[in-house]
C-alpha cells in the first residue's frame, strides 16, 4: 500500500489495510464454500419461498451439469442472463460460473435494440430469460449468435401451488406477458429437471478466468462490457466483507436485495457479500410496489439492507413503513447516486441509524469506498478507501494534486477491472499507468483521507442510481427525419436525483416533444427516456462545432 494512505489511521480496530485477493481463487470456490460450510442456513427467499445454502449448491450443480453436458458450454462461453430478482437468477449466475462461463447481466426492461447490441457484443450463446421480455427477444435473435433460449415464468420456483398459481395470474389475469415464439425454446424447470441425473465435470477455473461482462454506457453511444474477472470479483467482495467486521460476526444476518442482481451494488454488495458470509438474501423481485415491499419488510427482521437514495426516500413515504421493527438493523449501504442529507437524516429518526454512504462504478466490480458504518453522523462524503485500495485526486494530464485540490478521482486496486470488452482504445482512455483508473467523477479528499465528489467529468446523467449516457440517446433520437441536431443532458429531478433532457434543432417544424417521446419509448428503456424536450433555433458550440453540453445544463439548473 502506498505511503500516502493516511486514511488508515482512521480505520477501526479490527479493520486490514489490506487483503489477500489471491486467499480465494474464483468465485466458484466462494459459492462451493458457502454451500458446504452453510448447507442448513437459508441462502435466498423470495415471495415466500426460501432455499437453504445446500439447496442452491444442488440446483446450481444441476444447471451447470446441463450448461456442460446438453448445451456443450465450456470455459469461456458467455451466458446471457435477463431477469428480475428471483430465485432462478442466481442459480443460473452459480451454475454458469461454476462451469467457467462468463455472465452476461442483462437489464429485463431493454428494447429490441438494446438486447440486440448487447447479445451480439458479448458473443452469447446461450439466454436464461424470463417469459415477460420473451416477445422482446423474438425480435432480434436470428440476428444474434444465441443457440440455446431458456425461459422461465416469475413462479417457476416457488412449489406448489403457488408456482402455478402466480404464473397464471401473471400470464391470463395481469396478462403481463404479450405473446412470443421463439423455436427450439426450453423451459427453466426442464432443464433442472435433466440437470438432476447428470454429473458436474470438474473445471479449473483460476482468478484471472473472466466471471462477468458487465454492460455499461459508452462515449460512442453504445454500451461496452467491463471485463470483470474472478479475482476482481472475489477481491471486492473480501474487501467489503474486512471493511464491515459486523457482517462476519451476526449469527442470522439478513439482507434486503431490492436493487436488481442485474446492477453491479447488488450483485457484489448483495448477493456475493452474504454469500460469503453464510448471510440470507431476500430477493424483492418489484421494489416499484412500494406498498408490497413494506408488507415484505415486516415478514422479517433485516440487518442490512441496500439501495439507492431514490429508493430510501421512497420507503420512508410509503405508509406502513415507519411501523417496522428496526432494532436489528445494522446497516443501510446506499449507493449508485448521491445520497441526500435530508434523506439520510429522516433515515435516522424512522430507524435509528444513518444511512452509510459508498462509492464505486461499474469498472470497479464495483465498491472503491465507503464510510464507516458505526459513524453517528452523515458526512456528505464518500467515504474511505476500501483494504487494498488507493485513492488518487489527478489533473487533466494524469498527475496527482496536493490534499484538497479538486480534481479527477482515480483509483487502484485489486477490483479495478481488466478493460473494456474487445474495445482497446476506450480501455486505453480510462487506464493510466500502473493499474490507475480515471473514474470521470471530479472530487477531492480531504487530510483524513475521505473523498467528496465535486462534479463529473463525464456528461453522464444518473437517473437513480443507473448510469445514462448522452450519446446513446442522442444516436437514437437522431434517427428522427424530423431532427437537425440533439443534444441530451441532465436535468436536476427531485425524486430520481436526475433525467434526460433534450434539446432539439428541429429540420421538420411540425416536429413535436409528444413524437420524441414516443420514438423514444420504442427504442429506449424507461430511465433513458427524456423528461422533457426543448426545441432550439440552434445549440451553444465550441469553435470546432462541439455541443456544449454543459452550457444547457447549467441553463436547466437555473430554471
Amino acid at each position: 500500500m502506498n505511503e500516502t494512505a493516511y486514511w488508515l489511521k482512521d480505520y477501526p480496530p479490527g479493520v486490514p489495510a489490506e487483503i489477500d485477493p489471491d486467499s480465494v481463487r474464483s468465485l466458484k470456490q466462494v459459492f462451493e464454500d458457502a454451500c458446504s460450510k452453510y448447507a442448513a442456513k437459508p441462502a435466498l427467499s423470495n415471495m415466500g419461498r426460501t432455499l437453504s445454502y445446500a439447496e442452491l449448491g444442488e440446483h446450481s450443480r444441476r444447471f451447470a451439469a446441463w450448461l456442460q453436458k446438453q448445451a456443450g458450454l465450456s470455459k469461456g462461453d458467455r451466458v446471457a442472463l435477463m431477469m428480475p430478482n428471483i430465485l432462478q437468477y442466481p442459480i443460473a449466475i452459480i451454475g454458469a460460473l461454476r462451469v467457467g462461463c462468463a455472465v452476461v447481466n442483462v437489464n429485463p426492461l431493454y428494447t429490441a435494440r438494446e438486447l440486440e447490441h448487447q447479445l451480439n457484443d458479448s458473443g452469447s450463446t446461450v439466454i436464461v430469460i424470463f417469459e415477460n421480455a420473451c416477445a422482446v427477444l423474438e425480435e432480434v435473435i436470428a440476428r444474434t449468435r444465441v443457440k440455446r433460449v431458456i425461459v422461465t415464468g416469475i413462479g417457476d420456483m416457488l412449489g406448489f401451488p403457488k408456482g402455478p398459481v402466480t404464473n397464471f395470474v401473471i400470464r391470463r389475469v395481469k396478462k403481463m406477458v404479450p405473446p412470443w415464439k421463439l423455436r427450439g425454446a426450453l423451459r427453466f424447470n426442464d432443464i433442472m429437471k435433466a440437470g438432476s441425473s447428470l454429473t458436474l465435470d470438474p473445471v479449473d477455473i483460476s482468478g484471472e478466468d473472466v466471471a462477468f461482462l458487465q454492460y455499461t454506457g459508452g462515449t460512442t453511444g453504445v454500451s461496452k462490457g467491463a471485463v470483470l474477472t474472478h479475482r476482481n470479483l472475489v477481491a471486492n467482495t473480501l474487501q467489503v466483507v474486512a471493511f464491515m467486521p459486523e457482517l462476519s460476526t451476526i449469527k442470522d444476518a439478513v439482507v434486503i436485495t431490492a436493487l436488481p442482481l442485474y446492477h453491479i451494488f447488488a450483485l457484489t454488495s448483495n448477493f456475493l457479500v452474504f454469500m460469503r458470509v453464510g448471510g440470507h438474501n431476500v430477493l424483492i423481485t418489484n421494489p416499484r410496489d412500494m406498498a408490497g415491499f413494506v408488507a415484505e419488510l415486516r415478514r422479517v427482521r433485516f440487518t442490512f439492507i441496500t439501495g439507492v437514495n431514490t429508493l430510501f426516500n421512497a420507503l420512508l413515504n410509503t405508509p406502513g413503513f415507519d411501523q417496522l421493527d428496526f432494532r436489528s438493523l445494522k446497516v443501510a449501504l446506499g449507493g449508485g447516486m448521491a445520497v441526500q442529507a435530508a434523506v439520510s437524516e429522516r433515515w435516522r429518526q424512522v430507524t435509528g441509524r444513518h444511512i452509510c454512504q459508498g462509492w464505486g462504478l461499474t469498472e470497479t466490480s464495483p465498491v472503491g469506498t465507503a464510510n464507516l458504518p458505526g459513524n453517528t453522523d452523515f458526512t456528505g462524503s464518500i467515504g474511505y478507501p476500501l483494504p487494498s485500495t488507493e485513492i488518487s485526486i489527478r489533473d487533466d494530464d494524469g498527475n496527482p494534486l496536493p490534499t484538497g485540490s479538486v480534481g479527477e478521482i482515480c483509483i487502484r486496486g485489486p477490483q479495478v477491472m481488466r478493460g473494456y470488452w474487445n474495445r482497446p482504445e476506450e480501455t486505453a482512455q480510462v487506464m493510466l499507468p500502473e493499474g490507475w483508473l480515471r473514474t470521470g467523477d471530479i472530487g477531492r479528499m480531504d487530510e483524513r483521507g475521505r473523498t467528496f465528489i465535486e462534479d463529473r467529468k463525464k456528461d453522464m446523467i444518473l437517473v437513480s442510481g443507473f448510469n445514462v449516457y448522452p450519446n446513446e440517446v442522442e444516436g437514437v433520437v437522431a434517427q428522427m427525419p424530423g431532427v437537425l441536431e440533439v443534444a441530451a443532458v441532465a436535468q436536476p429531478d427531485e425524486k430520481s436525483g436526475e433525467v434526460v433532457a433534450l434539446f432539439i434543432v428541429r429540420k421538420d417544424p411540425a416536429l413535436t416533444s409528444e413524437q420524441v417521446i414516443a420514438f423514444c419509448r420504442r427504442e429506449l428503456t424507461g430511465y433513458k427516456v427524456p423528461r422533457s424536450v426543448h426545441f432550439r433555433s440552434e445549440l451553444p458550440k465550441t469553435n470546432v462545432g462541439k455541443i456544449l453540453r454543459r452550457t444547457l445544463r447549467n441553463e436547466l439548473s437555473a430554471v
